[in-house]
């Protein structure tokens, strides 16, 4: 690579492009043209011109590359880095809606395939249920739906006729689907029932949106259970949750906390909920990945979904009924542990494109026939790895240096690039470098098919590894009081003994606000308002140490004794 090639490969892309690379050329021809006595023509000479090009370089590439760092301003290089990086685009014409570019549209079909290979083989199947709700069944489903009244988004009008009954666009779907399912379960024969739907819903948020994160519109997996039995339903309800946390671990290589949230925190309507509790190191907030909860028979009362008891004849119950859901902001939480100020790190698994194979070497004095050889051993290596089963692409565009490129395809998160040049070919291997660390080395071409999966590999495991020690790390146990203000001003979660009253976890929350939290920075580059504390989870994985009748709830104005260990933090 030449010299000129260096700032394009260390900074960020859209640098030095051919015509700017000519345009560069000229100008040095034009000053050595120009008459060496006229003492005026010598002044820019001496003022550093082509220092003031790089500069401009370095603007123009602001358009494209990164430039907020994630440890100073978190929220702008978010913004950027899913932007900049095509995974969203915003949609200008409403606001709080976003456009799920194609590199999304991956991940999220692929968290799809798998979860649904899951489910099938537990007897869940698909369905598809109308996008409306209507005023009828929100009365109906009142006590539930209230609690989303403030975000539904109501349709009054069609054409231009007033509608006699408006009608919802779902936030949810219970009280879509609950009424069918007492129309179709007549018998216990009938059970279970086990539906799912994936589907985008409507939350008319007022607060500010965050792509992924919290927007008015999202798409996500719902399932809908029916079951006989209180017990084969909490079999179900930890069964889906251990899928929801591999769809984290095994996809996504994020850590997760598994456990039951305090009643604060339970689905509206519930009888209790299990969650997959994940952790953002930028910022050292917890953040909810995906829920499944035990419904009891709250909605069978609701909607009179009923069977005649199997073992007591003339008699009848309500079936016990789950749901389950996880959403696309499982793409927000990768992104923001995995992604760096060069842009997406992309975990292979769900990587769209897992190995870019980049030709280099190729110059002006470059024969027609070593060009045509070169070229025809990246088409070939390419082909060898995508019959391997790899998701290879190719960049052979003139016109744009393997800086250039090189820069781009890190940004979008390229988790291998391979490198072929002349040299390469010749002691016939093939130059690497990983995405998420910048190793770089060489492979045989021989061993192609076999060390790049493998590499692929180590790299997902890899990534799960860093992510999973940072978690640990700022996830402490404490049985101070003094100590929990400080813990969450450094970023950090906390383990405490909790009585699980609600009204002391209110207090909890308004009593951990810290002027010394760090905090991130809004649209307008202020600090956004300090956040208490809330309950995460009771983590299924309980610490030692906490003994029953003895050990107090931590926070100091209350006097009850400690039920469990709750994981608590500043959340999303």
């Amino acid at each position: 690579m030449s010299s000129t090639e260096l700032p394009v490969h260390e900074g960020n892309p859209a640098v030095a492009a051919p015509a700017e690379q000519q345009q560069q050329q000229q100008q040095k021809k034009e000053k050595k043209e120009k008459p060496a006595k006229q003492p005026k023509e010598k002044k820019p000479q001496q003022a550093p011109k082509p220092k003031q090009q790089v500069a401009t370089k370095r603007d123009d590439a602001k358009e494209i590359g990164i430039t907020a760092l994630k440890e100073t301003n978190f929220s702008e290089w978010y913004t950027e880095v899913v932007t900049k990086c095509e995974l969203v685009e915003y949609y200008t014409d409403i606001s709080g809606f976003y456009i799920l570019r194609p590199a999304s549209m991956f991940v999220w079909n692929t968290i799809r395939d798998w979860f649904s290979a899951k489910t099938r083989e537990i007897g869940v199947q698909e369905t598809q249920f109308p996008m409306f709700l209507s005023s009828a069944s929100f009365e109906k489903e009142k006590a539930h739906v209230e609690g989303f009244a403030p975000e539904l988004a109501w349709v009054t009008r069609a054409g231009d006729k007033k509608l006699e009954q408006p009608v919802a666009v779902r936030p949810t779907s219970e009280a879509v689907m609950y009424p069918y399912y007492a129309k179709w379960i007549k018998s216990h024969r009938d059970l279970p029932l086990k539906l799912q739907q994936w589907c985008s819903v409507v939350r008319w948020e007022a607060k500010q949106c965050t792509p992924f994160l919290r927007s008015r519109e999202f798409n996500w997996q719902e399932g809908h259970t029916a079951h006989l039995t209180e017990q084969q339903a909490e079999e179900e309800v930890l069964q889906i949750l251990d899928f929801y946390a591999g769809v984290f671990n095994e996809l996504l290589a994020v850590p997760v906390v598994k456990g039951k949230k305090t009643e604060n925190e339970k689905f509206a309507g519930g009888y209790w909920t299990s969650t997959c509790e994940g952790y953002i190191p930028g910022t050292g907030r917890g953040i909810q990945g995906a829920t499944s909860h035990a419904l009891g028979q709250n909605f069978s009362n609701m909607f009179n979904i009923v069977v005649e008891d199997p073992h007591k004849k003339g008699e009848h119950i309500k079936v016990w009924q789950n749901s389950w859901g996880l959403s696309t902001r499982v793409i927000g939480v990768m992104v923001m542990i995995h992604s760096d100020n060069k842009g997406l790190v992309f975990p292979p698994r769900v990587a769209p494109t897992q190995v870019v194979v980049i030709p280099v070497g190729l110059t002006a004095k470059t024969t027609p026939e070593a060009r045509e050889s070169l070229l025809k051993a990246v088409e070939d290596l390419v082909a060898t790895l995508k019959k391997a089963g790899v998701r290879t692409d190719v960049d052979d565009r003139d016109g744009y240096t393997p800086g250039f490129k090189f820069a781009e395809h890190e940004m979008k998160g390229v988790p291998i690039r391979l490198e072929l040049g002349p040299k390469d070919l010749a002691n016939n291997v093939a130059s690497y470098s990983r995405r998420d660390t910048g190793e770089k080395g060489t492979i045989p071409l021989g061993e192609i098919t076999t060390e790049v999966p493998a590499l692929l590999e180590q790299i997902q495991k890899d990534l799960y590894t860093k992510a999973e020690k940072e978690f640990a790390e700022h996830r402490l146990v404490l049985t101070e009081w003094d100590k929990v203000v400080p813990a969450l001003n450094s970023k950090n979660l906390v383990i405490i003994p909790f009585c699980e009253d609600p009204k002391c976890e209110d207090e909890i929350k308004d009593n951990t606000k810290s002027e010394g939290e760090q905090r991130e920075l809004g649209p307008d580059g202020k600090p956004l308002p300090s956040m208490g504390m809330k309950s995460l989870c009771i983590p299924f994985d309980q610490p030692e140490g906490l003994v029953k009748g003895e050990t107090k709830c931590l926070n100091p104005n209350c006097s009850r004794d400690a039920k469990a260990w709750v994981m608590f933090g500043r959340s999303y």
